[in-house]
This record gives C-alpha cells, structure tokens and sequence, in this order.
C-alpha cells in the first residue's frame, strides 16, 4: 500500500471495523527500513509472530510494569499500542503518559518512577548522549543511542521501520511565493519567525542547527505547544514551523516541507527503553512482543494512525486497540 492510499482510507473510515481493517493493511505492508535493522524478531532472534501470546498469557504473575510516553500525539499513540498489546498477553502495565519534553521523560526513566519509554534514536544520540549533531546514518544513530543506554543500565530494543524526524514546514502558498525548496532558501525571505517546542531554542534540530549550519541569524523564534504550530501558521501569526515527518496535518498538500540539505534533523526510529533489571524479570516474551509491535509500525501505518488522531480527533487508545486488534495483538 502506498502512502496516499493508506491515507485516503483512513480518512474514509467511519466505524470501528472500517479502522480495522484499514490499519491491518497498513501493519503488514512489506516496507522496511534497511538502514534501521528492524525486523520482527525478539532480542533472541525468535520470530514474534510464533508464539499465541492471548492464548499462552506470558505476563501472568510477572512484575507490574510503569511505561511512559512524551507530550504529543504520536507518544500517545506509541504508549497505547505497547500497553495494550503487553496487557493482552497478560502483563500489568501502567501507562503514565504526557511527561514532557526528552529531557523531563529522561529523569522519570533515571529515578524509576517509569520502568521504559518509546524513545526516537536521534534524540538519545545527540540531544541525551551528546554525541554529535550529525550522524551519517540511521544505523550509526541506532548504534550511538544503543551503546549510550546500554552504559546506563538500560536495554534498547528493536527499532521500528518508521522515523519520525524532525523538519521544516512553510504554507505551500508562501513557498510558491517565496521560490522556497529548501532551507537554505530561507535566507531569500530576511527576517522570519519560527514556531516549535519551547525545547527547539536550545537544539541543533532547531534554532541553534538553522543558524549554525544554514546561517539563520534573522530567526526569531516562538516558542508554541506541540501541535498549535499548524493552528499558528494558518492565521499568519508565524511564518514557518517545526514538525515532525510523520505528522497526519501534511497529509493535505497544505504545508510544504523545505528540503534538509545539511542533514541537522538526522535519523528518527523509536526504540523501546527498557531497564534491564526490570526487563528480565518480565521475561523473553515482553522483549518479544515490544519487537512484534515496533516492526508493525512502517511509515504508512504512523502516518495513517496519526491522522486518525490529529485529523480525525479520535482517541489513541481506540485507534492503538483498532490497529492491534487488526494485527492478531489482542482479542477482538
């Protein structure tokens, strides 16, 4: 299925069922990401899909479990579908969602007060560990994030055939307007004001990259909530804004995303973080079943499962149970 597709059918679904079975299409699409190593096999190199997890209930009398997702829709999305598909296999697990920032979700993992979060590589890499602004390569990404939480006590599990980087977005009339296909073009325009996070001031995958690498020095940003940035640009308040690749709002042909010729934004895949300790109490088939939901998520099933979301104004809970239930994860 390819990426209009997969949208033009979920934004034609009415019911529950409709939801389904538009996200089953989406969940086993044979699109894969080489660079990432993802693949549908537990940390033990076991296929996922063999084991009847609603059947066996691996997570019975296994240690509670605190998981934890960030502050914007496709965390949300994110958090439900591992808590739920885990649930189903008889695990109790807790979600705590909308903890904030990296940073702020970071010190919840630290202290314990959540045993693992749906993390994005390119935000351990530089922004967690501090490795550098720029790695070459999603496979590097993987392997710097990896070797980083590894040192912490921390396990990093499967990643997902989907990044979600971050990037920059004008209104497609204003780049008409303005000859813009890439960042760089923004030096045409002079002066131009910039929404994103409140974070994206101190991040080379925001202020500090644009004017460090594409010379920006007539920024000036807005700090604005994750997902008012799309509000904001529409009534004119701000000129450009941050998003993210996957985001439903871009599926219209409204926005268009100027081109990253200097590669600040790097490489995005969401990976489980899990402390060690607590992971292999849980056992092998947690492990297994995390991978098994990660390597659903292909680009056009987080784009369509965000659009259900951010367009569509359902709740991720029922879209995550839609789109498991659909792929065998739990019971209909």
């Amino acid at each position: 299925m390819n990426k209009r597709r997969a949208l033009n059918r979920i934004a034609a679904v009415g019911a529950g069922l409709a939801l389904a079975t538009t996200m089953a299409a989406c969940g086993s699409s044979g699109s894969s990401s080489k660079a990432s190593g993802s693949s549908a096999t537990s940390g033990s190199g076991t296929p996922a899909a063999s084991t009847d997890y609603l059947k066996t209930q691996p997570g019975k009398g296994k240690p509670a479990f605190i998981l934890g997702d960030k502050n914007f829709a496709e965390q949300y999305l994110l958090g439900a579908l591992y808590q739920q598909a885990l649930q189903a296999a008889g695990y109790t697990v807790t979600l705590k969602g909308n903890l904030g920032s990296s940073e702020i979700a970071d010190k919840a993992l630290q202290s314990g007060k959540i045993d693992g979060i749906p993390e994005y590589t390119g935000v351990i890499y530089t922004e967690l560990a501090k490795l550098g602004d720029t790695p070459k390569s999603a496979a590097e990404t993987l392997a710097g994030a990896t070797k980083y939480e590894t040192g912490r006590g921390f396990a990093v599990l499967k990643p997902t055939p989907f990044q979600d980087a971050d990037g920059f977005a004008v209104l497609k009339s204003y780049a008409d307007k303005n000859g813009l296909k890439t960042i760089d073009d923004m030096s045409k325009v002079g002066a131009f004001s910039y929404g994103g996070p409140p974070e994206n001031a101190t991040r080379f995958q925001g202020v500090l990259g644009l004017k460090k690498a594409y010379g920006l020095n007539k920024i000036q940003f807005k700090p604005l909530t994750i997902g008012t940035q799309y509000q904001a640009i529409d009534q004119g308040k701000i000129n450009s804004i941050a998003i993210f690749t996957t985001d439903g709002q871009l599926a219209g042909g409204k926005y268009t995303v100027l081109t990253d010729t200097k590669g600040i934004f790097g490489f995005q895949n969401i990976v489980p973080v899990i402390n060690k300790e607590k992971l292999a109490a849980e056992g092998p088939a947690f492990t297994a079943i995390c991978n098994k939901v990660s390597a659903l998520l292909t680009t056009p099933a987080i784009i369509a499962l965000n659009k259900a979301v951010q367009i569509d104004q359902k709740e991720p809970a029922v879209v995550a149970k839609a789109f498991l239930q659909a792929n065998g994860l739990v019971a209909k």
